[in-house]
């Protein structure tokens, strides 16, 4: 079998509710994709969804993988990262390979005719689950709603976005909390300030939220670099320290790894695709860190995380992502339950992608459309009554 060619189609879709955190407390209601092909001298077409505006770069990769056999995936992988070193696997050259990777995982998986989840060695089909809301916008009715949704599908763990208001916080923490109560009388409870405090900030304000309640994790309390700040944070508080899902590739959590920065490694389909986050979270490995996978549209990454042997919970946003495509896993009693579809177990619509096809990208669709919030990290600055609403 050789790669033969890679097609793309981008495409954009209404969320089922909107998404923001502490950089963008207004939200957003639109997310875009691409749908990614790598085509085969065979039958088999090998996908993944990759990010918009990559394009350039997927045909600056095409040339390392035409004509090879895709079941060389880590050679591959390898090869590209490689053509990759002077500028980096960072930004769109990183989302590249990502996406090239995870196509061609999924194509050794087909041609196995096998599921991914087995062809990397998973024990059982199936990862725990935990609820992402990306609910900075949610008023209190909402935010109750969606938690008490995830917790009638049996998930016992909830993670809430903070930072821009403490009042707010704890009390949306309440919020999750006995929404979550639904199906376990403790919860886990985990917080997300998205990189905008500060190392003192983050201890002065995560302090004040555990005299209420017991934080599993803080995610990014600091900037994702920044190991001197984050183990400060991680030494301060009672929570663990989670950290990761905005780098790119290992060298980035050597330091983190190696100073004790990081007490929870996160990894996803952007670490350099699934290769790159399998390398990743084999180090955390062998430091004893524990690995959470992040979401991704459908939870496709849920194979890696049924693999890992050192995965807590993988993070499920369920916010409609799943429009153009369907596959074949599942939220079952707070598992995402994977099924025994070759490969990802994910195929495209024709007709939908059809429907939601763009030829460019709304602001409002990517996954940061405002950036970071002027004033990260220097002073409190909470929302005005325009964001609020």
């Amino acid at each position: 079998m050789k790669v033969t060619g890679i097609r793309t189609q981008l495409y954009e879709v209404d969320l089922n509710r909107i998404l923001g955190d502490a950089n963008s407390p207004r939200g957003r209601r639109r997310n875009a994709g691409l749908a990614v092909f790598v085509d085969t001298d065979t039958e088999l077409v090998g996908v993944a969804i990759g990010t918009p505006g990559i394009d350039g770069a997927l045909r600056g990769m095409f040339p390392l993988i035409e004509g090879q056999d895709p079941r060389s995936v880590r050679g591959l992988w390898k090869r590209m990262v490689d053509a990759a070193f002077k500028g980096g696997t960072v930004g769109v050259v990183n989302d590249a390979i990502a996406a090239i990777d995870v196509a061609l995982w999924d194509l050794k998986a087909k041609a196995n005719d096998e599921p991914l989840w087995m062809t990397l060695g998973a024990l059982a089909p199936r990862c725990r689950a935990y609820a992402s809301g990306l609910d900075m916008p949610l008023i209190d009715d909402e935010l109750r709603t969606y938690y008490a949704g995830m917790a009638a599908k049996g998930v016992t763990a909830g993670k809430l976005k903070v930072g821009l208001d403490q009042e707010a916080d704890l009390r949306r923490l309440g919020v999750m909390r006995d929404a979550l109560r639904g199906r376990t009388p403790r919860p886990e409870l985990m917080i997300d300030a998205n990189e905008f405090w500060s190392p003192k900030q983050a201890i002065r304000k995560i302090r004040a939220l555990e005299e209420h309640f017991d934080l599993t994790w803080v995610e990014e309390p600091a900037r994702r670099w920044d190991y001197r700040g984050l183990r400060l944070v991680s030494e301060s508080v009672r929570a663990a320290v989670a950290t990761g899902e905005n780098l790119d590739h290992i060298g980035e959590f050597m330091a983190l790894l190696d100073q004790r920065a990081v007490d929870i490694v996160q990894v996803g389909s952007s670490t350099t695709g699934i290769t790159g986050a399998l390398t990743v979270a084999e180090m955390a490995y062998g430091f004893e860190v524990p690995v959470s996978v992040m979401n991704s549209p459908g939870s496709f990454m849920a194979h890696l995380a049924a693999a890992l042997p050192n995965h807590t919970m993988l993070e499920v946003l369920a916010a409609g992502r799943d429009a153009v495509f369907s596959i074949d896993a599942r939220l079952e009693n707070g598992w995402i339950e994977l099924g025994p579809k070759p490969g990802l177990g994910l195929v495209f619509d024709p007709e939908k992608l059809a429907r939601y096809r763009v030829e460019s990208v709304a602001r409002e669709a990517v996954a940061s459309p405002w950036g970071r919030r002027q004033g990260a990290a220097l002073y409190d600055n909470p929302p005005s009554e325009a964001e609020r609403g």
